[in-house]
């Protein structure tokens, strides 16, 4: 057999190569055409409102709260109106309609809540199902909440788990000075609040908060000798603040404005020689002020609360101190309101406290916290704060300790915001 010669073959391998690439890319621009993706959903409708006296918007409806019916148009923004100056309204996108019949506190099975796209006329709600008839028409009276049919059931229906649905703050703040004296002061504090369900439109049905606080500072000044005969040694000086405070609470509510709640609470102040304070307790609470700017709630609790004291350090004027107080089981209750104001430039928040003690008349203390936190970046804030406490069974020592401790501080505050 007669070869090829090898500029025969390389010109067939160079022929072959174009073929096979030129193959190649046709079926990619094939496989290309069949898998294109389909063109996008077109722009569902617009919304149509027509008011009572006749003028007709076009735009996106947002949400209704207990008669109030949020609007968006383009030319307008959003505007708010109530179901009397609405003749008309036209959704062509799924709502859920939350009425007055249905108790979305409730918690047994869930609570049906009709969806779909919407019709208002005659002030009466007619709601069309993705598959179905058509509901039974609800007056716009007892159409308490409109909103978009996932979120809805997912804030009747559902609960977050234990590590989601948390707002709150953390703020932290610190001195340091180093001269002749050294000082340090730290402070800090983390208060974080759950409440379900996780928006303000629905009545609350069950809430935990947990709170910690606390401040740590030194003061050493250096020892020195004196000159004489003989020298006098004068030992360094240390003073030490240590104030902490800790807490847990929930809340059951049985109505919109009443609640059960059950409490806990660990304190430590060594300026007033208070080694710790445990106290356990439960009550009722009430929500005298619920609003979105502002809210007071007030409680009353019986609780055991357990009191230990730390004991007088010796000194060069009194080697031999006395031994620590015994601890103290007392039986009694607190007293107390928490105020809540969110302006624009600041947010005030206040708790106020009086905790008596059944078995001991002697044996009660008071607190007073005041806070002022100032908007200062997306979720950091400026904050200023006092925290009063007095404690009237302080045990004797020497030097004489004072039953009233006021501290103040201040920091950077940064707000922790659920995505639930």
């Amino acid at each position: 057999m007669k070869n090829f010669p090898l500029r025969t073959f390389s010109l067939l391998s160079r022929g072959t190569r174009f073929v096979l690439t030129v193959a190649a890319l046709g079926a990619a621009a094939i496989c290309a055409a069949q898998t294109k993706a389909p063109p996008p959903a077109p722009n569902p409708a617009p919304d149509v409102m027509v008011l009572s006296n006749g003028d007709t918007l076009h735009g996106k409806f947002v949400n209704e709260e207990t008669g109030k019916v949020t609007f968006h148009s383009d030319p307008l923004g959003d505007i708010t109106v109530g179901w009397d100056k609405i003749k008309e309204l036209h959704v062509t996108e799924p709502f859920g309609v939350l009425s007055s019949t249905v108790n979305p506190g409730a918690r047994k099975g869930k609570a049906q809540i009709p969806s779909g796209t919407l019709d208002v006329a005659d002030q009466v709600v007619t709601v069309h199902p993705a598959a179905g008839p058509a509901s039974l028409p609800i007056p716009t009276k007892n159409a308490q909440y409109i909103m978009d049919a996932a979120t809805l059931d997912k804030q009747v229906n559902h609960e977050p788990n234990f590590f989601t649905g948390w707002n709150g703050a953390a703020t932290a703040g610190a001195t340091l000075v180093t001269a002749t004296e050294n000082q340090y002061t730290f402070s800090g504090a983390v208060n974080l609040a759950r409440v379900v369900p996780t928006v303000s439109w629905l009545n609350t049905r069950d809430r935990t908060s947990a709170v910690f606080s606390g401040s740590f500072g030194k003061i050493t000044e250096p020892g020195y000798t004196v000159a004489g005969t003989p020298p006098t040694v004068v030992a360094p000086v240390v003073t030490k603040t240590a104030i902490y405070h800790a807490g847990g609470e929930r809340d059951e509510y049985f109505s919109s404005r009443f609640f059960a709640l059950g409490q806990t609470a660990f304190d430590h102040n060594f300026s007033q020689n208070l080694a710790l304070q445990q106290t356990y307790g439960g009550g009722i609470g009430w929500t005298a002020i619920k609003a979105p700017k502002q809210e007071l709630d007030i409680k009353g609790t019986i609780q055991y609360e357990a009191q230990s004291f730390l004991g007088t350090p010796a000194t060069a004027a009194n080697p031999t101190p006395p031994p620590p107080s015994p601890s103290t089981s007392l039986v009694g209750s607190t007293i107390s309101a928490t105020y809540a104001l969110h302006l624009k430039l600041v947010t005030f928040t206040q708790g106020l406290s009086f905790i008596p003690a059944f078995n001991d008349p002697h044996a009660y203390s008071a607190n007073e916290t005041n806070t002022f936190a100032f908007p200062a970046y997306k979720n950091f804030s400026f904050s200023l704060g006092t925290l009063d406490s007095y404690l009237n069974d302080v045990p004797i020592a020497e030097p004489p300790t004072k039953p009233n401790s006021f501290q103040f501080t201040m920091g950077l505050t940064y707000g922790i915001k659920s995505k639930y």
